[in-house]
């Protein structure tokens, strides 16, 4: 069984940075793509970013391109989320995803 944890939440200021890491165990990063899907207050759950298992191929949604980057390191099992420039928009809780396998997410606020 897959189980995800994530972790690297918290406050943030406005056009500050931030790091979030997603944790596999029970399976490799070699096998499983995986989704960072984010949920703001009011609003349904998002995809925010994603990294292909095989090619790492990434994909962003439009409010996140160009400040937010996916990475991997296949020998730790981990998913980084390096978020950039962020905006109070971004608030929200953050989770990974692989195969249908949930974290139980990491919340990040920005805010003053």
């Amino acid at each position: 069984q897959l189980v995800l944890v994530e972790s690297g939440g918290g406050l943030v200021e406005p056009g500050g940075s931030q790091r979030l890491v997603c944790r596999l165990t029970g399976g490799s990063l070699d096998f499983y793509d995986i989704g960072w899907f984010r949920q703001s207050s009011g609003k349904e759950r998002e995809g925010v970013s994603a990294i292909h298992a095989a090619t790492g191929r990434t994909f962003y949604s439009e409010s996140v391109q160009g400040r937010f980057t996916i990475s991997k390191d296949t020998r730790k099992n981990m998913v980084y989320l390096e978020m950039n420039s962020l905006e109070p928009e971004d608030t929200g809780f953050y989770y990974c995803n692989a195969v249908g396998y949930w974290g139980q997410g990491t919340q990040v606020t920005v805010s003053l």
